[in-house]
């Protein structure tokens, strides 16, 4: 088949949702001919064929993603078997979701003069309306259509919204690649330059606030003095969070590393990965962890939708609360102190990352995108 998918950022140094499309991508590549239309991309996939998409600017974000919409609805027209977006977009045979619910976000259970008060925020903002509206067309019945969700928990959020679309959906969680040689923790260590010796935690994110990391630097100052976290990813806030690593008196023992395109060193060298996201609809970096036999503490299943998956003190230990910093800190101590959970926790997350291939991955959606071409050429 020739595909074209659709997605702005095409880079690894983005989020879970960007390394979902990627490895996607990279694993329809072997047998079909893909198509990437991306407004930033650093080619991660060399066998790929890349068309840049204009835009005026970054900001605002709702006008970009209009423009992003309208351009590549118009550049896929024709020519292509199967049109996959990952992105809100109007158009696109088969649509894959990676966040919540925009409906869910704005609404939630509000009724009454809640309800209405929140439809006079939307109508007097062009940004939710442009983002109410994008999701509401790609939530619409067409020959073809199918929708691709990323974890159980984010389906059943959109169908409590949106019920007409049961018949056209399916669940393709994340899945990962397993490295090709077990993980070389004293080299790793070597190269990051971390002592052999000294214990340190592991978080990954690009959105700081919203993935746990104020939780964490508390429960951190309540760690001992040699524990410590390396922060890997991208934010605008970081100045933020140094200042209040500062003052919190763990400035010597908060280390950001900044985006990285390749996150092994670090899954080997670490002792652990702290997730205590507030919302993730999958949750791939907990999965990408397990994959490096890397023991773990997440959010439970309200917060994280892999954790559905887990069971706690089993493949990973998992938080009630995750804004609870003493509860997390006590987790990680365990976590960090007890050599035989390690263990336990190294096997069993390990024996579920081998479950979870991006080749069964990519199966699943030849099978949606066959569905959805029969469907067509036969309307």
């Amino acid at each position: 088949m020739r595909i074209a998918i659709l997605t702005r950022h095409f880079s690894r140094s983005g989020g879970g949702a960007e390394s979902y499309a990627i490895a996607i991508a990279q694993a329809l590549a072997s047998r079909h001919e893909v198509h990437v239309f991306c407004q930033e991309s650093d080619r991660p996939v060399p066998e790929l064929h890349y068309h840049p998409v204009w835009r005026l600017s970054k900001r605002p974000r709702w006008l970009n993603q209009l423009l992003y919409s309208a351009i590549t609805a118009w550049r896929t027209r024709s020519g292509f078997d199967i049109v996959h977006s990952h992105e809100h977009v109007w158009h696109g045979d088969v649509q894959t979701l990676h966040v919540r619910c925009v409906w869910e976000g704005i609404f939630g259970q509000r009724q009454g003069l809640q309800r209405l008060l929140r439809w006079l925020l939307v109508l007097t903002s062009l940004r939710r309306l442009t983002y109410l509206w994008l999701e509401h067309a790609r939530m619409q019945p067409r020959t073809g259509r199918r929708l691709i969700f990323a974890s159980a928990p984010l389906q059943q959020e959109f169908l409590r919204q949106y019920p007409h679309v049961a018949a056209l959906c399916d669940i393709i969680p994340p899945a990962v690649t397993l490295p090709a040689q077990p993980p070389d923790r004293a080299a790793s260590r070597a190269q990051l330059g971390w002592a052999p010796d000294t214990p340190w935690l592991l978080f990954v994110a690009n959105d700081y606030a919203r993935k746990g990391l104020d939780s964490l630097l508390q429960a951190l100052a309540q760690l001992p003095a040699e524990v410590q976290l390396a922060v890997v990813g991208q934010n605008h806030q970081q100045a933020r969070y140094q200042a209040q690593a500062q003052t919190l008196g763990l400035a010597g023992r908060v280390h950001f590393f900044g985006p990285q395109a390749d996150l092994s060193p670090f899954y080997a060298a670490a002792d652990g990965l702290a997730h205590p996201t507030l919302e993730d609809s999958f949750g791939m970096v907990v999965l990408e962890a397990m994959a490096y036999a890397l023991p773990v503490v997440v959010s439970g299943p309200t917060h994280c939708g892999l954790s559905t998956q887990l069971t706690s003190g089993v493949q990973a230990l998992l938080l009630d609360d995750p804004q609870n910093p003493t509860a997390l800190a006590s987790a990680l101590a365990q976590m960090l102190k007890d050599t035989a959970l390690r263990a336990r926790l190294r096997e069993a997350g390990l024996a579920l990352a081998r479950e979870m291939s991006w080749t069964q991955a990519a199966l699943k959606y030849e099978r949606n995108f066959e569905a959805s071409l029969r469907q067509r050429v036969g309307a």
